[in-house]
């Protein structure tokens, strides 16, 4: 497929929050962009996600924090390449992400732990 070969990248990629059953479906993030990875903070009022929402290209991902009812939108991380699937360790003081930064080799994708500070 055109997606498999890298021909293509998502375009469009909402976020929704819901019950475990399906039931309750809510939009939280509609922007346009390809916004995928969603994970809640420990607090469970905020997802933080990766989007490409900041690049013209559609390229470069970031990660950013929204409130589950779809205010307080907010950018977290920036960089030039890729940062994504995001997740915080159960006490909320430790972020893991991966990201293309500081890579060996083209494309090499490592993960960073960061200390979260609110």
């Amino acid at each position: 497929t055109l997606l498999g070969q890298q021909l293509i990248r998502p375009g469009q990629l909402n976020i929704y929050v819901m019950n475990a059953n399906g039931s309750n479906k809510r939009l939280v993030l509609e922007n346009g962009a390809a916004n995928f990875a969603p994970y809640f903070f420990p607090d469970g009022e905020r997802i933080i996600f990766s989007s490409n929402m900041d690049d013209p290209r559609g390229r470069n991902f970031d990660l950013y924090m929204v409130n589950k009812d779809g205010s307080g939108l907010e950018r977290v991380t920036y960089n030039e390449t890729f940062d994504g699937f995001p997740m915080f360790s159960p006490d909320g003081r430790y972020l893991a992400f991966a990201s293309n930064r500081n890579n060996a080799q083209p494309n090499d994708t490592n993960v960073f732990i960061a200390e979260w500070v609110d």
